[in-house]
């Protein structure tokens, strides 16, 4: 929870310093063709989120993405498609890329550097699958009559020196992620507190962009968990399973379970309760993988889907579940199927 709140704050002075909107406009303005454009959008979307959460980088980017696209002649719903599953796929790199990651982090111990190793080649190879798919099927329909589209009217300035101070406290964080021996939310929660300690952004309106909704969240889950495990329902579920023959403590059995709970009862949840049987050193790869990455199949797969569906929304734009199940499904498939294979030649 604290590394969650710290992060968030990180992502709160890099937006009010106007950083995610100067890389929108930045990338919108690039001399480049559309499907070169759609590979450059994923690799950006897709590094951010590594760094500073999905959902920050989605909430922050789609509304600006949405006035771009339009400002260029481009229909907007493919770059859409493509931050939403860029943000999902590029999160999974790291330990703090969403919640469940750092979930799975903090309570299972995962080396930070050790996890990045193991999953940057699924999720690079996650990305290029993505982008193959996307421009592949807008091929020939990458245009939409230009409209005169005004700069969203909640644009914020670029502010390079807030921007800097952002930038630098989260790679003093990386680093110390890597090679500093004490607890990484203690060392999360003193960067957010020098940001914190502005003359020139109000703490408060920092704070005010931290989700306290999603904060209170995970602590009613962690509530609900420990109730529910107390009740013994979840030994009894694993015991019934294991009659069946289906041992969660297996890779194969706890790849499928990752990957069906995570789209029944969202991912945190189904992190939640298939930690404790996860015992295999590359379970907690395996999980951290597979629960981010099923986040794709549907819009409600993830908080980042459902950030730019709304975004979308608010400027006369309708992504519904068959237009995003056209990406989200064929990606989810494709880059499960990457990470199985990666991890079938792990074990």
């Amino acid at each position: 929870m604290a590394l969650l709140f710290a992060f968030m704050v990180v992502s709160a002075q890099m937006r009010l310093g106007g950083f995610y909107d100067w890389v929108t406009h930045k990338l919108a303005g690039l001399a480049l063709g559309p499907a070169s454009l759609l590979g450059v959008l994923i690799v950006v979307s897709a590094t951010l989120s590594a760094v500073f959460s999905n959902d920050i980088v989605c909430l922050a980017m789609a509304p600006l993405l949405v006035d771009a696209c339009r400002r260029r002649g481009l229909a907007p719903v493919p770059y859409l498609l493509a931050l939403a599953c860029a943000a999902n796929i590029g999160s999974a790199a790291t330990l703090i890329g969403n919640p469940q990651n750092m979930l799975i982090g903090q309570t299972m111990r995962l080396s930070f550097d050790g996890y990045f190793l193991d999953a940057i080649l699924p999720v690079a190879l996650g990305l290029a699958a993505s982008w193959a798919l996307i421009a592949w099927q807008t091929k020939g329909r990458w245009e939409e009559s230009a409209a005169d589209a005004k700069p969203q009217d909640g644009t914020i300035p670029f502010d390079a020196w807030q921007t800097t101070k952002g930038l630098i406290i989260a790679g003093a964080l990386l680093v110390a992620f890597l090679v500093a021996p004490w607890p990484r939310e203690h060392m999360a929660l003193i960067g957010a507190g020098i940001l914190l300690m502005s003359r020139q952004l109000r703490s408060q309106n920092m704070l005010g962009l931290v989700d306290w909704e999603l904060l209170v969240l995970f602590m009613s889950l962690f509530v609900v968990n420990a109730a529910f495990q107390g009740t013994g329902f979840t030994a009894h579920a694993i015991d019934w399973l294991a009659s069946l023959g289906v041992r969660l403590d297996q890779p194969g059995s706890l790849f499928a379970a990752t990957f069906v709970l995570s789209n029944l009862v969202s991912n945190v949840p189904a992190v939640m309760l298939l930690m404790p049987v996860v015992h295999h050193p590359l379970g907690g790869v395996m999980l951290a993988l597979v629960s981010t990455l099923a986040g794709n199949l549907l819009i409600v797969g993830s908080i980042a889907n459902i950030i730019v569906v709304d975004a979308a929304a608010r400027r006369g734009i309708v992504i519904d579940w068959k237009r995003h199940a056209r990406v989200g499904v064929p990606v989810t498939l494709m880059t499960l199927a990457v990470s199985g294979v990666y991890l079938a030649l792990r074990l």
